[in-house]
């Protein structure tokens, strides 16, 4: 996945571009580990998911026994969410209006880097009941070392100079401590909530080519390709995977900042 511009939230247009092919982006984004889910269940039943997307994590919260509001700033991903029986209220979480409603957890799955840390983390404070809790969380991923060198020469052979592909991809978990960074910061900010906390869930998927392809295109910055570049991009991936027996492990990490709400 390409490495992301230090304050993401201001892209808007890549922000709110996933909507585009909101059937793929469901289809193929990874889910979130059990344990995870079955730690933030516990918390209470009664859950706000920003960023919701099409409700991956919703539904998944949804299936440990939680009830869930999303919201969400594209309404083509709110409807595809809706179609799976969610509750879903298109705006973003800086300008979404809680009217009086409370909840036990806060959640955001893959979407807090497009929230301002501290605007956002100030709204979920007002959400939260005393002693709740605001988990934002990402799964991390790491290509095999060989895969992806090859896939970043992809990258700048077919786009040069590009602000979101000219560095490496990222490795792993530890290219998501900023943003594990950025969230803490922001909640530290509001003074709302006490010290956050870190939690990892490690885990392994296995792709094929057409699989891994099917994915890639769900990444934010892809909406920002021209069609031919894109092609071709995508085919130099797919040929980049052929090499190595057309299938390859991806070592996921799930990495979570959390913060209680202060009484």
């Amino acid at each position: 996945m390409p490495t992301l511009a230090d304050e993401p939230h201001h892209q808007r247009q890549v922000a709110e571009s996933f909507g585009a092919d909101a059937e793929r982006y469901d289809r193929t984004r990874p889910r979130y580990p059990d344990a995870l889910v079955e730690r933030l269940a516990a918390d209470g039943t009664d859950v706000l998911d920003v960023g919701c997307g099409t409700g991956i994590a919703a539904r998944q919260l949804q299936a440990a026994g939680c009830r869930v509001l999303g919201v969400d700033p594209d309404a083509r991903m709110a409807e595809r969410a809706r179609r799976c029986g969610l509750d879903v209220e298109v705006a973003t979480i800086e300008a979404w209006d809680p009217a009086g409603r409370t909840f036990d957890t806060v959640v955001s799955a893959q979407a807090w880097h497009w929230v301002d840390p501290v605007a956002g983390a100030a709204k979920a404070a007002r959400a939260l009941r005393p002693g709740g809790r605001l988990a934002v969380f990402w799964n991390a991923f790491l290509l095999p070392p060989g895969l992806s060198d090859a896939i970043t020469a992809v990258y700048r052979r077919a786009l040069p100079g590009s602000p979101f592909f000219e560095r490496p991809l990222p490795s792993g978990a530890e290219a998501y401590s900023a943003m594990c960074a950025r969230a803490s910061g922001g909640m530290r900010e509001t003074g709302a909530f006490g010290e956050p906390e870190e939690w990892r869930f490690d885990w392994e998927r296995r792709y094929t080519r057409d699989e891994w392809l099917d994915v890639v295109p769900t990444f934010g910055p892809h909406s920002q390709i021209p069609p031919d570049k894109r092609e071709e991009v995508l085919a130099g991936i797919g040929a980049a995977v052929d090499a190595v027996g057309g299938a390859f492990t991806m070592r996921y990490a799930t990495m979570a900042t959390v913060a209680s709400r202060a009484g």
